[in-house]
């Protein structure tokens, strides 16, 4: 077989092949989630109208039990215009901006395009009575820039502390806890500057270029089920008063550690009483980060690079050599992967200024090796990783498996997150808007879309449907079944007088899952 790798029917054998071997040797690998590859059984017109009526109204019952509830909370944001020139009520501005994301549509323009032709309008007024014409986004964009948009997301939080309230996550929780992933990343790039407020950064040899960029400080609820939904953002910012009295080369601009801290100020203040475990990554393992999570009453599990506290680095290993006997370590199968536990608790922390300050810590370390198919070759290849974590609590043997694998592990649920915010739809780095205020508007609508489908994507309701069509698929057909074809209005109408019952399905490997 030459370097150019295997054939993917030969490829697919061997993985078979390789796949009833472990599990003869007792390794379980998850299964593999792939869509059907058949023909579509519908044979008539009728048939196929019935089929999309049908799932176009289970997903309404989903929307219809948080939507109309949100767009309450949102019409009482104050209007900023001028009363007497007010054409469209502040509800359809925002629901406007709601749908476009709901759509994945990637611009404005493509949604005044798409959202303003007469069908919707007859769709949606079936839901909606009041609903008379859609707005230009043109209008929708002055309305966000002179509107107070962090009154969008404090609406959006209240609808979050409803579902709470009402238990709809109990069974989500590991170990009762809510587990919340905070990652920074960056929203889009220009080269001019349209706010003193954006960051920038010099290019090197462009003789002193400047790029303006915005950058997002992300926290989400990460559940066990692989549902994950916006909770809030804190965006980096320069303060440009405080760059005028400081020094020029003194001066730093806005950075994640220092946004942290202001976002778990403004979580703790928002969800006083919840049992938060944070999932961060390395760039947060450092004294007053763990601080502030005890300050809070938080537990957390950090990722603790190779290079960082050396000092933590130099007393865990000394532990770790030190158990001769095995009482701190635990070695179990996970996944098809051979894991081996070590771990070190109470390990004292010095750090601030003269060390004065000081943290008792914990420190886990998993190494695991599992086997897979090397394309080039045709071998089975064993491969290894090496993940290390510090952790609020003590680790032992009962609980390394659920603060590690079913915990810690689930930060990586918030990177995909981003990435599907990024490049699967919702144009998470396209600009909307240059004005500050409407960017930051844009980017709460974004989200209040996106926890709308990722609630209908894992109700228990859509879930078949979902593993028939696929996720892009399953946002598309909604959007083309609202948009382009003429629904039993009399039917969707009656679903908003039918109380429904919002359940979400509880198992983590519901795609693969025979009844979820």
């Amino acid at each position: 077989m030459s370097e150019a790798g295997l054939k993917r029917h030969e490829r697919r054998r061997k993985q078979r092949e390789l796949k009833e071997r472990q599990k003869k040797q007792g390794k379980h690998y998850p299964p593999v989630f792939t869509l059907p590859n058949r023909k579509r059984a519908k044979k008539t017109t009728a048939e196929e109208q019935e089929a999309v009526q049908v799932a176009t109204e289970q997903q309404l019952k989903v929307i219809n039990q948080l939507l109309p509830g949100l767009l309450k909370k949102l019409s009482w944001i104050p209007d900023p215009r001028n009363a007497n020139k007010i054409k469209h009520q502040m509800t359809v501005m925002l629901l406007y901006g709601i749908l476009m994301f709901a759509f994945n549509l990637t611009s404005r323009r493509k949604a005044n395009e798409e959202l303003t032709g007469p069908q919707l309008l007859e769709n949606l007024r079936s839901l909606f009575p009041d609903l008379v014409d859609m707005p230009h986004q043109d209008t929708l964009c002055r309305l966000l820039q002179k509107l107070d948009v962090s009154q969008i997301e404090s609406c959006y939080l209240d609808l979050l502390k409803d579902l709470i309230r009402k238990k709809k996550f109990r069974q989500l929780l590991c170990q009762k806890r809510y587990l919340v992933a905070i990652d920074g990343t960056q929203k889009y790039v220009m080269k001019e500057c349209w706010d003193e407020r954006y960051l920038r950064r010099r290019v090197h040899g462009k003789d002193g270029e400047e790029y303006y960029y915005a950058y997002v400080l992300e926290a989400v609820l990460v559940f066990t089920n692989g549902m994950v939904l916006p909770l809030l953002s804190e965006f980096l910012e320069n303060d440009t008063e405080l760059e005028t009295v400081e020094d020029g080369e003194k001066w730093k601009q806005d950075c994640e550690l220092k946004a942290f801290h202001r976002l778990a100020k403004r979580l703790k203040e928002e969800f006083p009483k919840l049992p938060f475990t944070l999932l961060l990554d390395g760039l947060y393992a450092n004294g007053p980060v763990m601080e502030a999570c005890c300050r809070y009453k938080w537990e957390y599990m950090i990722v603790l690079k190779d290079k960082s506290m050396p000092s933590v680095w130099e007393e865990a290993n000394a532990l770790m050599r030190l158990d001769t006997k095995g009482e701190y370590c635990l070695k179990r199968k996970w996944r098809g992967r051979e894991q081996t536990f070590r771990w070190a608790n109470e390990i004292e922390y010095d750090y601030g200024a003269g060390r004065r300050k000081s943290l008792t810590i914990h420190v886990v370390v998993c190494e695991e090796a599992f086997e897979e198919i090397d394309p080039k070759t045709e071998g089975v290849v064993t491969k290894t990783s090496r993940h290390a974590w510090i952790s609020s609590n003590p680790i032992d043997r009962k609980n390394v498996h659920e603060r590690c694998n079913l915990m810690a592990r689930k930060r990586w649920l918030q990177e995909n997150n981003i990435l599907k915010e990024k490049h699967q739809g919702y144009s998470y780095e396209h600009i909307f808007s240059h004005d500050w205020s409407a960017m930051k508007g844009y980017h709460y609508l974004m989200h209040i879309a996106c926890m709308l489908n990722e609630i209908a994507l894992h109700s228990i309701s859509l879930i078949e449907h979902v593993k028939k069509v696929g996720i892009q698929s399953f946002i598309k057909k909604f959007y083309i079944a609202m948009v382009y074809v003429k629904l039993d209005t009399e039917r969707l109408r009656r679903l908003t007088q039918v109380p429904g019952q919002l359940r979400l399905v509880q198992e983590e490997d519901w795609k693969t899952s025979q009844a979820a």
